[in-house]
């Protein structure tokens, strides 16, 4: 962000990032959907989910206020973290209280269609910071830390701020892409899009895999148990499942 902007008082912009990641799976039987079912609730359950958000927390700088974590029956988990710009201690032992600036929130819906033999997995992921920390610096670590096969972002400055001399501020920092806040390790992997409206400071990016190895895809499959004709089309499903959760809408 280079040299710090001298403001008049607190920096009121709003940065807020929504982030949103698709995992899709072919599982044949009504057993093996509800076991992928099972084991995504497993392995993103409520406690690795506050893992995740506290580590992201401590990426943009803030602090925890409190947490307020569930798992839902059947299926499903969500995470509430408040969090502060400055070093702030929440008062008693609660489980949750008021935040200072910001908060972050995650929220995952497992599901399956019987008639598919597809299963996908989202998790919607919001950031909303107040002040001088922007939640852009996390997507790198955002993206490793789930199986993403297609991810939307949106990212808006909200608000206004005011420099010393009394002049206002819509924008704290130089933002052109949110790809440009993602590595080019990651970016290679994926076909990516932009749809960003500058003058109101709104910017959305929308990313789909490249290739697809489908042994990573079956679940409890192994990929040469299947005659070729039935590989071909597994991944022909796939490609159109993720084909229009990239476009969001029905293609096919």
């Amino acid at each position: 962000m280079g040299e710090k902007l001298k403001l008049y008082g607190f920096n009121n912009l709003t940065k807020a990032l929504s982030f949103n990641i698709y995992d899709v799976c072919y599982a044949k039987t009504a057993r093996e959907q509800r076991d992928y079912i099972a084991y995504i609730d497993s392995q993103y359950n409520s406690e690795r989910l506050t893992n995740i958000l506290t580590t992201l927390t401590d990426m943009i700088g803030a602090k925890v206020l409190n947490i307020s974590c569930q798992d839902y029956e059947p299926q499903g988990a969500s995470v509430t973290i408040l969090i502060a710009e400055g070093s702030m201690i929440p008062a008693g032992e609660t489980q949750l209280a008021h935040l200072d600036k910001s908060h972050v929130t995650v929220h995952t819906y497992p599901e399956y269609h019987p008639e598919t033999c597809l299963a996908t997995f989202r998790v919607d992921i919001d950031v909303a910071t107040c002040g001088e920390i922007t939640p852009l610096s996390t997507l790198d670590y955002l993206i490793s830390s789930f199986d993403s096969d297609i991810i939307t972002m949106d990212y808006r400055v909200r608000g206004f701020t005011r420099d010393v001399n009394g002049r206002k501020l819509f924008m704290d920092h130089r933002v052109t892409s949110i790809q440009d806040y993602i590595s080019p390790d990651i970016l290679k992997k994926y076909d990516a899009a932009d749809i960003n409206v500058y003058a109101a400071n709104i910017f959305h990016t929308r990313m789909m895999i490249k290739d697809i190895d489908l042994q990573n895809y079956l679940f409890k499959t192994d990929v040469y148990e299947l005659p070729p004709q039935v590989r071909l089309e597994i991944m022909n499903n796939l490609r159109r499942e993720m084909i229009e959760i990239f476009s969001g809408c029905n293609i096919y």
